[in-house]
This record gives C-alpha cells, sequence and structure tokens, in this order.
C-alpha cells in the first residue's frame, strides 16, 4: 500500500485544519488506517485509528476535538481536526496495517506496515 497524505499547513489556535491520506496499491477496506503525530524531539505517538469495521478510536488527550473518517470507495481516510492548540504542531503521519479482524486496531506505531510521508501541521499563538 502506498500512502500519501496531505492538507497540512499553518494554522491560528482556535482553528481548523482537514487532513487527507489517499492510498493505493492494494484493497484499502481491508487495513486498518490511523493517524499518528510526531513533534520536534518527541516520539510519534497515537492520534486515532479507524479499523475495518468502521468503529473510532482516540488518544483520550483528543478525544473531541479530532474526528477520522474514511470513505473505501476513495481509497481514502481523513482527519478533521477543531479547536487546534499550538502543543498540536506535529508531522502527521498516515499509517495502514493489515489485521485479520475487523476491529483490530493498534495504538503503536511499531505495529505499522506502511506509512505516508507526512504533513506539516503548524498551530500558532
Amino acid at each position: 500500500v502506498q500512502l500519501q497524505a496531505s492538507g497540512g499547513g499553518m494554522v491560528q489556535a482556535g482553528g481548523s485544519l482537514s487532513l487527507s491520506c489517499a492510498a493505493s496499491g492494494r484493497t484499502f477496506s481491508d487495513y486498518a488506517m490511523s493517524w499518528f503525530r510526531q513533534a520536534p524531539g518527541k516520539e510519534r505517538e497515537f492520534v486515532a485509528a479507524i479499523p475495518r469495521s468502521g468503529r473510532t478510536y482516540y488518544a483520550e488527550s483528543l478525544k473531541g476535538r479530532f474526528t477520522i473518517s474514511r470513505d473505501n470507495a476513495k481509497s481514502a481516510v481523513y482527519l478533521q481536526m477543531y479547536s487546534l492548540k499550538p502543543e498540536d504542531t506535529a508531522v502527521y503521519y498516515c499509517a495502514a496495517v493489515l489485521y485479520g479482524y475487523g476491529d483490530s486496531y493498534s495504538r503503536r506505531a511499531s505495529e505499522y506496515t506502511y506509512w505516508g510521508q507526512g504533513t506539516l501541521v503548524t498551530v500558532s499563538n
């Protein structure tokens, strides 16, 4: 699976931004999809996941501000971000992993097989 993330940019605190990740190469609907982010000097952290089942899972600290969705017909996964804060500044990555069960996903970056190139989100005061 090849993943291409887009939609990053600069936004003021309190603003919103929408990220997209286009997939190609395999049957997209078979994959659990997630977003991770990595701020300068920090480890990559889990943001949100949407497995084959379509259920959504979020990092506890981001619940209510971020929304993940997927469109299997378009082979794409999205991340809507609201009420952005300067601490949300990071490179955001989409990732994919093939699991046998419909609701399986992981919050560990090491579990993911395929990664997009990352898109930078900068939130200013």
